[in-house]
């Protein structure tokens, strides 16, 4: 462009803007819009109607409160309503102040629903964008669905349905930054159905408290062997284990809390010891410093790592060839109308039997005798509770024959894999994590279960063991006075001693 009156100014560029685009059905044809406008119409109100069903299927408990207020301001008006509501506070407030328990358990609904509202719904696009968990395709962007939360006080369990192409592992990989993103500490990736997943965001420990051993149960009858229970799980259900056809490896350091596990075991099967029907042997090569407790509940007890012990590994893998002969042609699994007992060979530390053994032919002796138990004893009726501290493949060459493995306190997270399986470990199942003033804690994981189980055992003490030992053996007690020796004052003290009657 030419300068005017000689100065040098050029005219700018011309503005360069997106011209704004129209929606395609604005340039239809009024006739056209004319009759669509009905479908059009049917099809907003269903929407909307969806969009209705959906706050109410979510938020059930807040819409009945919003729909009842509104009723009472109505017929009441603004002041008893107002009254009414301050009043429900107030009250809610007491109780969760006074009773939490109660009130977490009884308002869990209404706490699901404010949390999903004030925790999850609100931040949900922006964390789901910032963990790289959304999708784009032909510039739309895709995100995974926030499905029901459930708070239970120590958790929230929120159902999320995944972008179509995704993987839980992809969630895994993300779980501790989705657990700071919520304000938990720590989350758990589980699988409920194709597409869809469940995360745990933990907010705290069920499992702090020390569990006490529960009365013992009087009838041998109601001891199911299938069924035995050995402590609690963190969702407050009893911990069970199978001892019926199974074979269990408890993993865990020093002060990890083993002892726990097998005095629960022993616990719950007193009934059936008293009776004849259980018949329990035991290796303690630490010179009996746990089995040693209860020596006279057991069969037969070695309190050493030497031949002893070795021959009788032995003698119990020649009784389990004996009775599975015995049954041949007759039943395929031992039941308690066969008139056998049934038999928990308990090994306390068993590195010691089967890898610290100095002599090579004792330990391939033992290695032989257990494989042969773990591997055939489960149909004749045959069971082993071997502890170890040591999971490495050296020190336990036959882990895969214990269907049943507990993963207690570990020291470093390899050792989960190597206990629990590949994969567990993703999934939740920090055994390294426990922390060491929770003795009794573990991880359990049984085959043909996917998921693991976290639990506690109960907690034996020295008088429980003696208490245990009385009840197997038939003992009582009495208290008897004899006269004691005067004091300055001239008074005369009561001494007592007990003596042992029965067995």
């Amino acid at each position: 462009m030419k300068a005017q009156n000689g100065s040098r100014w050029v005219d700018p560029a011309p503005l360069e803007v997106a011209r704004p685009r129209l929606p395609w059905w604005t340039m239809l044809p009024g006739l056209v819009k004319l009759v669509i406008s009905p479908v059009v119409l049917a099809w907003l109100l269903v929407w909307l109607v969806g969009k209705l069903a959906r706050l109410l299927w979510y938020y059930p408990i807040t819409a009945l409160l919003i729909i009842a207020t509104l009723w009472l301001d109505c017929w009441a008006g603004h002041y008893w309503a107002g009254a009414v509501a301050s009043v429900v506070l107030v009250g809610l407030g007491v109780w969760w102040w006074r009773w939490i328990d109660t009130y977490q358990r009884r308002l869990r609904w209404l706490r699901s629903e404010v949390r999903r509202v004030t925790v999850y719904a609100w931040d949900w696009r922006t964390v789901m964008r910032l963990s790289n968990l959304t999708g784009t395709a032909k510039g739309r962007e895709y995100r995974p669905k926030l499905k029901r939360v459930r708070a239970e006080g120590w958790r929230d369990k929120v159902r999320v349905r995944m972008v179509k192409g995704q993987a839980p592992e992809q969630w895994s990989e993300r779980a501790s930054g989705l657990a700071h993103s919520f304000h938990a500490k720590s989350c758990r990736v589980r699988v409920i159905s194709p597409g869809k997943i469940e995360l745990d965001l933990i907010h705290s420990d069920p499992l702090v408290s020390v569990l006490p051993l529960p009365a013992m149960v009087a009838d041998e009858s109601s001891v199911d062997l299938k069924r035995i229970t050995i402590g609690r799980t963190e969702t407050g259900k009893p911990w069970r284990i199978r001892l019926l056809g199974n074979q269990i490896l408890v993993v865990g350091v020093q002060g990890a809390g083993k002892g726990s596990v097998l005095w629960s075991v022993v616990w719950a099967l007193a009934p059936m010891i008293k009776a004849g029907k259980v018949r329990l042997y035991g290796i303690d090569p630490k010179g009996g410093m746990e089995l040693g407790q209860c020596p006279d509940i057991f069969h037969k007890v070695v309190f050493d790592n030497g031949p002893d012990a070795v021959e009788l590994l032995e003698e119990i893998a020649n009784e389990v060839r004996a009775r599975a002969g015995q049954y041949r042609g007759l039943r395929r699994f031992w039941t308690r109308e066969s008139g056998q007992p049934f038999t928990l060979l308990i090994i306390d530390e068993l590195a010691d039997v089967i890898a610290y053994q100095t002599d090579k032919k004792l330990k391939e002796r033992a290695q032989g005798a257990i494989q042969t138990i773990t591997s055939q004893g489960r149909a004749p009726g045959f069971a082993t509770l071997a502890l170890v501290q040591d999971p490495r493949k050296e020190i336990v060459p036959f882990r895969n024959l214990f269907t049943t493995r507990i993963a207690m306190r570990l020291d470093e997270a390899t050792q989960v894999d190597m206990v629990l399986g590949d994969g567990v470990r993703e999934r939740g199942a920090d055994a390294h994590e426990i922390s060491e003033l929770t003795p009794g804690v573990a991880w359990a994981k049984e085959d043909g279960k996917k998921e693991p189980l976290r639990g506690r055992a109960f907690y034996a003490s020295d008088d429980n063991l003696w208490d245990l030992r009385a009840y197997v053996n038939g003992w009582t007690f009495e208290v008897l006075p004899f006269p004691g020796s005067a004091d300055k004052g001239g008074r005369r003290h009561d001494h007592f001693a007990c003596t042992r009657s029965g067995g």
